[in-house]
């Protein structure tokens, strides 16, 4: 089977899949989107289910190629100014170059919601999320604790919803005109700093030696 040809069609139906949505997503619009002959994303993927494998393992890949892309782009965060700078990194992504990406990511959770096996496959993302997430803020000098830590990832989940919808109400609602501005008030609630710059936690430590 043609790789090269494999790769065009799955590329094709994620931006089928952002743009059309779920009942958007057939093989003749997969077709029509990879501009090959009818009947072709149909060999490669006989079937719906086998078709939205195919998007979910490209999306499983595109999330590691851009978390890789933005990590390099920053060396990973030593500080609490590099940690910013990679999240409202990866924020950017969503609300600009890897909306697709992101929207046909929405599209499949709610398919995962009946289809135990989908869900598997995107539980990747999820669990690469949270456990990356952790390790760079342990990296950034944050007194992490995994609770604190989930509460960043969940909060930086529900803003790439936000972002998505793309309502200027909401994102100015949410603070998320400013993309600096929100993540350096996330990163404020969950890790406050006192007014000599320590956290918050590490000045009570240090206080009780």
């Amino acid at each position: 089977m043609n790789q090269d040809r494999r790769g065009l069609l799955r590329n094709a139906a994620v931006e089928v899949l952002a743009h059309a949505g779920g009942r958007g997503l057939t093989h003749r619009a997969v077709d029509a989107a990879s501009g090959v002959p009818l009947g072709t994303t149909k060999n490669y993927f006989p079937t719906r289910d086998a078709l939205l494998r195919a998007v979910a393992e490209r999306c499983v890949e595109q999330y590691r190629e851009i978390t890789a892309q933005v990590m390099a782009a920053e060396a990973g965060p030593t500080d609490r100014e590099g940690l910013v700078a990679m999240l409202r990194g990866l924020l950017e992504n969503v609300a600009g170059a890897g909306r697709p990406r992101m929207l046909a990511y929405m599209e499949l959770q709610a398919e995962a919601a009946r289809k135990t096996w989908l869900s598997a496959i995107l539980d990747q993302i999820a669990t690469t999320d949270f456990t990356g997430l952790e390790l760079v803020q342990r990296a950034a000098g944050l007194p992490v604790t995994p609770q604190r830590a989930a509460v960043v990832t969940l909060a930086l989940h529900g803003a790439i919803l936000h972002l998505l919808a793309d309502s200027p109400s909401t994102l100015a609602a949410g603070g998320l005109k400013d993309l600096d501005h929100f993540v350096r008030s996330l990163l404020d609630a969950v890790y406050p700093e006192d007014a000599n710059g320590r956290h918050a936690m590490q000045a009570e430590a240090c206080g009780t030696m």
